[in-house]
């Protein structure tokens, strides 16, 4: 008997392999994700001009970074920006000004559409073979109201799936576009309260593992896997808070499992 409803996720045309480039771009759910990624040596970029919530940060973010990663990952939070009266320009940060200085806008379903398929044809400039994973984050925002953030949430929703209808993946310049179902995770299979931190709006640590796990299940392949189950207890060894971090035997065992780190990356990066 199942007690909770699964998310059903189609397996992408492509899989991520180990050590691969990485760039994660949105919400603090792409902070979290991308945490783990770095963690697991991949070449990671995690949102170098801060966390970016809505569809034109993140374009802004593309333009700015100047990266060409094998695989990009949009982490959607919001469809709210703030312009900037003075000059009329959706700002990616308010920098603590003051509020009357900002006018708060609801981007449409078109233009959230319009600033994601800008970033992405960026990103197909830069590198042809590019895969794009777009998703929306879990986290909702009190502030707008639950059913304002459940309006947001829906806008993004139908935004990812207007670029997916109309960008059929595996197009001629051999990038794919894909969709991660974050959000319905968070909503459906993980549906308890005992799942959202202490705010009740972000989602645990447990939350962010499992639903890692899920990414991982629909996109790594069997190359990527291999390596974490060989990586992880060498991960776990350097991480070790020992008793006596000056004991010789310490030393020793963390020389021991830096060097089987240092062998096994070798040896991925030669296969």
């Amino acid at each position: 008997m199942e007690f909770r409803t699964i998310v059903d996720i189609e397996k992408p045309a492509f899989q991520i392999e180990p050590l691969e480039e990485m760039l994660f771009v949105g919400s603090c759910f792409a902070d979290n994700i991308g945490q783990r990624f770095a963690e697991d040596h991949f070449q990671t970029t995690v949102n170098p001009y801060g966390v970016m919530y809505n569809p034109a940060s993140i374009l802004h973010t593309v333009k700015r970074s100047e990266c060409a990663p094998r695989t990009a990952v949009f982490t959607l939070g919001t469809n709210h920006v703030y312009r900037l009266k003075e000059t009329g320009e959706i700002v990616d940060n308010c920098e603590k000004r003051p509020a009357r200085l900002f006018q708060e806008e609801e981007l449409t379903v078109d233009q959230c559409a319009d600033y994601l398929q800008r970033a992405i044809d960026i990103l197909q400039q830069r590198r042809p073979d590019v895969r794009i994973i777009l998703t929306v984050s879990p986290i909702r925002y009190r502030k707008y109201g639950y059913h304002g953030s459940q309006l947001s949430k829906a806008t993004l929703l139908l935004a990812t799936d207007r670029l997916l209808a109309t960008t059929p993946d595996g197009s001629p310049s051999g990038s794919h576009l894909t969709y991660f179902p974050a959000y319905e995770i968070m909503m459906d299979e993980l549906r308890d309260y005992r799942f959202y931190a202490e705010d009740m709006l972000h989602p645990s640590h447990q939350a962010v593992d499992f639903i890692c796990e899920r990414f991982a299940d629909t996109f790594f392949s069997e190359r990527t896997k291999a390596f974490l189950t060989e990586w992880r207890p060498i991960k776990a060894a350097l991480n070790h808070h020992p008793f006596n971090p000056d004991s010789e035997a310490y030393k020793t065992f963390l020389a021991d499992a830096r060097q089987r780190e240092a062998n096994l990356l070798q040896r991925y990066r030669l296969t």
